[in-house]
């Protein structure tokens, strides 16, 4: 078993950001496994005695996060707004690069340049309390060995956990069913009717790129909401603060965007003058060769597509027993309410780009309290 004062699981956006303020609070990094892929061993604060150890543990292949499995032809001048690391800004940008090329560039870079202490592919199979005692070490058992900790801080997202509705007749259908989280590129619909299902950002993007090359229909259960221009900093404010007070409840968080709404860009506009986007309430059942419309006509389909959103994976903090009634995790900031050695960035209101890194940072000024208290 191997020690560090921190554990951070995940090496996305939110990951990265909490292991740069780890790092600027003195932190250096845990010893690690022979051969194992990761940056350099991190720099104390000058003239400051290291605060602790830390490790970040990443069970993907390479760097990038999430984005090293987006679709190719989501690209940087169509991405919904990225974020810069913290103290890293991105290099210059290729309109017309693929978002998972960029991306995964710009993040490996950051590792490298500010050598943080990376270990992958590591996959986080539990975590567990190692005692009774509140102020005592938590197991981080993965599949390359065992750590113990004094505090975590989980950054794993949501991409591994793409949600699949259940409809009746679903297993029935003979055409092909996929996740956003599968799409590759519309190419392979041609010839094909395509029923795209969701009422987010990536429904309506792939809505307009499938269109291009093939007929679809979009289905919601709710109705969209529509926004004309990009929300201003206030009206972000007021939506990251409608998600944080779930949270703070212990419910299930929702998306920034259930409450923000869509933002209508010249691409959708045109969408809409094609026809694209009007919007059909959602389908009673699933038939073998399509789908049963809520008004009960039937609808001719080859492919459904389920643009319906993912889940925070969480499944490996299990033993910790952290979900209450209410189906979710009740916080405090980033702080789990109920046990404040476990931080969760890039989860619910700190999902997006820019909430991840102020989660980050958030979350190590927590355990830096939290550590100095207990000795």
């Amino acid at each position: 078993m191997r020690p560090a004062d921190v554990v951070v699981i995940g090496a996305g956006q939110a990951g990265l950001s909490a292991a740069y303020h780890l790092q600027r609070r003195g932190f250096v990094a845990a010893a690690s496994s022979p051969g194992s892929a990761r940056g350099g061993a991190g720099v104390p604060a000058a003239d400051a005695r290291p605060a602790g150890t830390y490790i970040v543990l990443d069970a993907e292949d390479g760097p990038g996060g999430a984005w090293r499995h987006r679709w190719k032809s989501l690209l940087m001048a169509t991405v919904n707004g990225i974020s810069d690391l913290p103290g890293l800004p991105q290099p210059d940008v290729d309109p017309a690069e693929a978002s998972s090329s960029f991306l995964t560039r710009y993040f490996g870079g950051y590792e490298h340049d500010l050598g943080l202490a990376i270990e992958r592919p590591v996959k986080v199979q539990s975590v567990s309390r190692e005692d009774t005692d509140p102020a005592g070490r938590l197991t981080i058992t993965t599949s390359r060995g065992t750590w113990s900790a004094r505090a975590v801080i989980n950054a794993t997202g949501t991409w591994t956990r793409p949600f699949w509705p259940i409809y009746p007749g679903q297993a029935s259908f003979r055409g092909r069913q996929l996740h956003v989280a599968d799409y590759v590129s519309a190419d392979e619909f041609r010839g094909r009717h395509v029923i795209v299902v969701g009422g987010g950002i990536s429904a309506v993007g792939l809505l307009d790129e499938i269109s291009r090359v093939t007929g679809t229909t979009w289905f919601t259960r709710r109705k969209p909401v529509w926004r004309e221009a990009a929300f201003d900093r206030q009206a972000g404010h007021d939506a990251v603060a409608l998600v944080d007070e779930r949270v703070r409840q212990g419910l299930p968080p929702q998306s920034v965007v259930s409450v923000t709404g869509l933002i209508w860009t010249p691409a959708l506009r045109a969408a809409a003058a094609r026809g694209v986007l009007d919007r059909h309430p959602m389908f009673t059942a699933i038939e073998p060769d399509g789908v049963r419309m809520a008004d009960g006509s039937f609808l001719a389909a080859d492919v459904i597509l389920w643009a319906t959103g993912f889940r925070a994976e969480l499944e490996h903090l299990a033993p910790l027993h952290l979900r209450g009634p209410g189906g979710g995790i009740a916080m405090d900031g980033t702080r789990v309410a109920a046990e404040p050695r476990v931080h969760l960035v890039g989860y619910g209101p700190s999902s997006s780009t820019i909430g991840a890194n102020r989660a980050g940072r958030a979350a190590v000024a927590g355990i830096v309290t939290l550590l100095a208290g207990s000795g």
